[in-house]
């Protein structure tokens, strides 16, 4: 399988060769961001964990650009029909979790999980690895540029319910901005987009992208939408 940032002995890397300028503001989070700023949720300092990755995927769609998005079966045992990044945990095939290893299972994930080529992807960016306590994956995110764009859509419905892309003008409009609040009082971004509710992880992703880019707009942090208990 040979994907867009192939180097020459084999090994995945990042360039940003031909990106659009629009993107130059999320390359330069990529150079400047800690890990702090993007989340509370660390990597346990012992080295616990699954290690995972997502694909985050930027591409330029009938009305500029957008990010590619996949919603999860209601069936499943673990974030049932939460709309998320492509992406999962990293197999031994994936290589080292230190080195390309998280550029390859976030490609390898995004191609089983949406049908996506890989090789029209130029991956140009990783962020900080960030933890997700309730599941114990740590995750990288790897960001890539949609350089030739492929047909997505379900691969296995029992995995996948839906494949969709939302323009960053629907993720920065106010509108559809507000503040997720789970039962158990825990509270995050949220956003009200292509009849889906994007909360947790992948929303606090897309927050702090649009922050530290300078795409965010004032947005009203007290409209709250409550989350049910099997969220």
């Amino acid at each position: 399988m040979k994907h867009a940032s192939d180097t020459h002995d084999g090994r995945l890397g990042l360039s940003r060769d031909g990106l659009p300028d629009w993107l130059d503001p999320v390359a330069h989070v990529v150079e400047t961001v800690e890990p702090r700023q993007l989340s509370h949720f660390l990597p346990p300092a012992d080295g616990a964990g699954r290690q995972s990755a997502v694909l985050v995927l930027f591409g330029e769609g009938e009305r500029g650009p957008e990010l590619l998005l996949m919603e999860r079966a209601g069936s499943l045992r673990s974030h049932a029909g939460q709309p998320a990044f492509p992406g999962g945990a990293l197999d031994p095939e994936d290589g080292d979790p230190r080195a390309d290893g998280p550029l390859r299972a976030a490609l390898r994930e995004a191609e089983e999980e949406t049908g996506l080529d890989p090789g029209g992807v130029q991956l140009f960016g990783v962020l900080p690895r960030l933890y997700i306590p309730v599941s114990g994956f740590v995750v990288t995110p790897v960001l890539g540029w949609w350089r030739e764009p492929s047909p997505v859509g379900v691969v296995d419905p029992n995995e996948t319910a839906r494949v969709f892309t939302v323009p960053v003008a629907d993720l920065t409009d106010p509108a559809n901005r507000a503040t997720a609040v789970h039962p158990r009082g825990h509270m995050g971004p949220a956003f009200l987009v292509q009849s889906a509710l994007v909360w947790g992880f992948t929303a606090g992703i897309i927050d702090r992208l649009l922050h530290f880019a300078g795409w965010e707009q004032p947005w009203d942090q007290e409209k709250q939408v409550p989350l049910d208990w099997r969220a």
